[in-house]
């Protein structure tokens, strides 16, 4: 039974072992001309770059259509003030920050991650379009207020979000704050009506 097992197990070692006859390197010939599983590695190559690109124009397109969002939030928050609706309903800012959530829908954290800043100004050109970030790139909201003017008084509405950015592709990030946020600010410049 040893002898039977010998020869079965020298018959399977030479089906493994290189012939005389063929030079050692075939194997390696016969291997790199095997087309099977090919689809697989090329597609390894590719997909880790593919899904990247991919990931990356999701999240830029989501991060505009959020600026969008936020740009027709405060143009319909803003015409509260220019027509008169805020003051003649008492708004402080807590409630125009209600009447501006109620406009931005599922994609803002709004109780939290909202900021609101109302001004009066004397002309256009004293408007500050400085943006209020520090120089470590953190937002600034100290001064923030609420302040909707009069009939015929100029105001500014700036509305902001610290936007997470995840993905950042070639070098191309969409973060410019701290903490690799991206600050949407909308703005509504207008003179109040005379109501």
């Amino acid at each position: 039974m040893l002898r039977s097992i010998k020869t079965k197990f020298s018959a399977v070692a030479a089906c493994f072992s290189a012939r005389k006859d063929r030079p050692q390197n075939h194997r390696v010939r016969r291997f790199l001309r095997g087309r099977d599983g090919s689809a697989a590695v090329e597609f390894g190559f590719v997909a880790a770059p593919f899904l990247a690109l991919m990931f990356a124009i999701m999240e830029t397109s989501l991060v505009f259509f959020a600026g969008q969002s936020l740009e027709s939030a405060t143009a319909d928050s803003a015409r509260l003030i220019m027509t008169g609706q805020a003051a003649a309903s008492n708004f402080d800012k807590v409630a125009f920050k209600n009447a501006v959530c109620g406009r931005i829908f599922a994609l803002f954290d709004c109780s939290n991650g909202v900021y609101i800043d109302v001004k009066t100004y004397n002309s256009f050109s004293s408007v500050d379009p400085t943006l209020p970030l520090d120089s470590n790139g953190n937002l600034q909201v100290n001064s923030f207020g609420y302040s909707p003017g009069g009939p015929g008084d100029i105001v500014v509405v700036r509305i902001m979000y610290q936007w997470p950015v995840y993905v950042s592709l070639l070098g191309l990030n969409l973060s410019d704050m701290a903490g690799n946020k991206r600050l949407l600010v909308a703005t509504a410049a207008f003179r109040n009506e005379p109501y």
